[in-house]
């Protein structure tokens, strides 16, 4: 999404991902398995399935939202989870990520051949930065005070192949996640208020790029005697 920025702070969800992630790790899972190689295309190929694949991402994303009802109201509860519904739609249908899909999806691929625990960590800070997203809660310094604690006990860096040594760091991450108030059952809640904060600021933008191009419009001579229209009235599926 192009809002990132913009939104409230998402530490709760984020650092319940950075957790149960790196609970992952301690045992082999499939986020972090090495996939056997895709048979070699050719480049044109290639590229021609890469097109085949967006155009049809793209033409069933249109299919829905030529039948679903947007109104383009942000500071209405209810067309904001009538807007994230339809942007949910969209999503299963094209198989599509969602906002917190993507920041899984970034994390496992930038840390699956990281070794040790605190270049992970650090990574994870690295990756939570370059996405606009904030830390309000404090939890990156208490997973990386817990990490001290730990390699202080073990009297050596952590790997994150040391079973023993992750199990440690993992006890002292749950009492984290307790002080936070993170629970790994409470995610798909989380996830869904960070759907709702993305779907209003994207309404938000709708509505500001709507007010812009009538008040350009109505510059023209030609409907200088127009009145502005409300841009809850408008009717996406009308543009599409």
């Amino acid at each position: 999404m192009a809002f990132t920025s913009r939104l409230l702070s998402r530490s709760r969800q984020l650092c319940g991902i950075q957790t149960i992630l790196l609970r992952d790790h301690a045992a082999p899972v499939r986020f972090f398995a090495k996939e056997a190689a895709p048979p070699a295309l050719k480049g044109d190929e290639m590229l021609k399935g890469i097109f085949l694949e967006v155009k049809k991402k793209f033409e069933t994303a249109i299919g829905v939202l030529r039948k679903e009802k947007i109104t383009i109201a942000p500071e209405d509860p209810a067309a904001v989870a009538q807007y994230a519904k339809v942007m949910k739609t969209v999503r299963e249908k094209a198989d599509l990520f969602s906002e917190s899909q993507r920041i899984q999806y970034t994390i496992q691929t930038r840390t699956q051949d990281i070794p040790d625990a605190r270049t992970y960590l650090l990574t994870l800070k690295e990756i939570r930065i370059k996405r606009g997203l904030t830390d309000d809660l404090g939890a990156e310094a208490m997973m990386m005070d817990a990490l001290e604690k730990v390699e202080k006990e073990i009297k050596k860096p952590l790997m994150r192949n040391d079973k023993k040594g992750m199990a440690l760091l993992m006890a002292e991450f749950d009492k984290v996640n307790k002080k936070l108030g993170i629970r790994k059952e409470d995610l798909p809640k989380y996830e869904e208020q960070l759907e709702l904060k993305i779907a209003k600021a994207q309404l938000e933008e709708l509505k500001k790029n709507a007010l812009e191009a009538m008040e350009t419009q109505m510059k023209r001579e030609e409907f200088k005697d127009e009145q502005m229209v409300d841009v809850k009235s408008l009717d996406i599926r009308n543009f599409i």
